[in-house]
């Protein structure tokens, strides 16, 4: 289906939510049609956020919004959708449409699997109706399922459209960049240089993918690295958990900027304790890549100043290898907790792979690693 007939179907002027793989054409045709313009579309910092800055459009204007997302935030809208926007609270409606990662019976990586098969039933459970739109979906069909659920709308009842893999198609191109020269993959590799053999705790998406090849390449093996391959915006409450408990350790975390928007809050709980054993690195393309590219709020928010502000004792900002280099050394040479924003530049290589190992041999791998 083309994602224009689905806009037409919807028909609504205001969207919010967090970029999803599987919903790439639908955030490249938003960005194509309204960019970031906040009257009508809004990257959310996560699901739970897009929620209620969608109850706040309906309790202004009386309209319908729509929520996007990947299915793994749904955990993120539960809070919301059970006490905000069901009916037996305030009844505000909204439509969201689910990108459907480890659909049961369509391979995807280790982190989907049992969030796939629980999708449909949590929106069950929290009382939202639900279509499935695949391949063959036609505009029909999809009208006729809106017409279900206008009078739950109406009622105060909120829906969800489940977008299988390969659903939705768009012919319009956006190319998502930046003006920044340094490159993820070899931010990661100055850090392994430096940090040696102490841990790291890395964040979903590419970064750890890069991690997994840079020890590879080198022939080492990835014991000293935990992976947070689902979980977004957890690798530095994961350090934080390490760091304490291993305290004769340098601990590091690989986070990104969309990673660290998430869940903020986690910088404020890192900064009140001020582990000396915790390096924490963002590395800051301004863009959610891992899942097309669309942009974060981070090319306009102050990290630095954030971590100041939550009580860091060391932050600073890095735009260059040599920068990059100088502020490593210093983090691993301090005691101290340290931020560092790293800038980069979007993009990966082409035939960048995923780790070989699974979830929990990696963690078997962390946890020796940790007590050797």
């Amino acid at each position: 289906m083309q994602v224009e007939t689905l806009l037409k179907v919807l028909n609504a002027d205001f969207y919010t939510g967090v970029p999803d793989s599987q919903l790439k054409a639908l955030c490249s045709c938003l960005i194509a049609r309204y960019g970031t313009d906040p009257k009508h579309h809004i990257i959310a910092a996560n699901e739970g956020n897009a929620a209620a800055i969608a109850a706040g459009y309906h309790l202004a204007t009386g309209k319908v919004p729509v929520v996007y997302m990947q299915n793994s935030g749904e955990g993120n809208i539960v809070n919301p959708a059970a006490s905000l926007l069901h009916r037996k609270v305030y009844g505000i409606p909204v439509i969201f449409v689910i990108g459907w990662r480890g659909e049961p019976g369509v391979h995807d990586e280790p982190q989907h699997v049992w969030q796939g098969e629980i999708t449909r039933s949590l929106l069950d459970e929290l009382e939202i109706p639900s279509f499935v739109i695949g391949t063959y979906t036609t505009e029909e069909e999809l009208h006729a399922a809106m017409d279900e659920f206008r009078p739950l709308l109406a009622e105060g009842r909120d829906v969800a459209i489940v977008v299988r893999k390969g659903a939705l198609s768009w012919d319009g191109k956006v190319a998502y960049h930046n003006d920044w020269t340094m490159r993820r993959e070899e931010i990661i590799r100055h850090i392994t240089k430096i940090s040696g053999d102490d841990p790291i705790i890395s964040t979903t998406g590419k970064a750890s993918r890069e991690l997994f090849e840079l020890r590879t390449a080198a022939g080492l093996d990835h014991g000293r690295d935990f992976l947070t391959v689902g979980s977004m915006g957890h690798s530095s409450s994961i350090a934080l958990g390490v760091a304490l408990n291993q305290p004769e350790r340098r601990v590091w975390c690989i986070d990104g900027d969309g990673a660290a928007l998430m869940h903020l809050g986690a910088m404020a709980v890192i900064g009140a304790i001020r582990p000396r054993n915790l390096i924490h690195v963002v590395i800051n393309n301004e863009a959610h890549e891992t899942v097309g590219g669309m942009p974060t709020v981070a090319g306009k928010t102050d990290l630095v100043a954030a971590a100041t502000a939550f009580g860091y004792p060391k932050a600073v900002r890095v735009e260059t290898f040599a920068a990059l280099d100088a502020a490593l050394q210093a983090a691993r040479e301090g005691r101290e907790l340290t931020l560092i924003e790293a800038m980069a530049a979007i993009g990966a290589r082409a035939d960048l792979g995923r780790p070989t190992t699974t979830a929990a041999e990696n963690k078997a791998a962390f946890m020796a690693f940790l007590q050797d």
